[in-house]
């Protein structure tokens, strides 16, 4: 399972997040569909080269809501420690905690108390 989430940078708060089985990018594009729908969109939006996030489909809709792409560069890990903190907050206090077992049980959990 991928978990993809939408987290703001200043405030560290989760805006939106989806699972799929899939490494599709359509999860993504509907977990920033719905942090633009409910919050006002980002000057900036900042997240790693991953093919579903440099996806076509995900870039015009970020230039489409007039946001600027900033993409980490390869290779370079410090990078991501931003958003590091809560994947390890994900695992240790959800993850490994519950234990879910089938996909619709992680689809059912969640996540606020590590960002959301």
């Amino acid at each position: 399972m991928y978990l993809v989430a939408i987290i703001d940078w200043y405030s560290g708060d989760g805006l939106s997040w989806r699972v799929s089985n899939t490494m599709g990018s359509d999860f993504c594009l509907e977990a920033l569909e719905e942090s633009l729908a409910l919050y006002d969109s980002p000057e900036i939006f900042n997240s790693d080269q991953g093919a579903q996030l440099t996806s076509k489909a995900f870039t015009e809709r970020l230039v489409q809501a007039g946001v600027t792409i900033s993409m980490y560069c390869r290779g370079r890990l410090r990078d991501n420690i931003i958003v590091e903190r809560p994947w390890h907050s994900v695992k240790h206090e959800c993850l490994y905690l519950t234990e879910p077992v089938t996909g619709n049980d992680l689809k059912k959990m969640r996540f606020s108390k590590v960002f959301l």
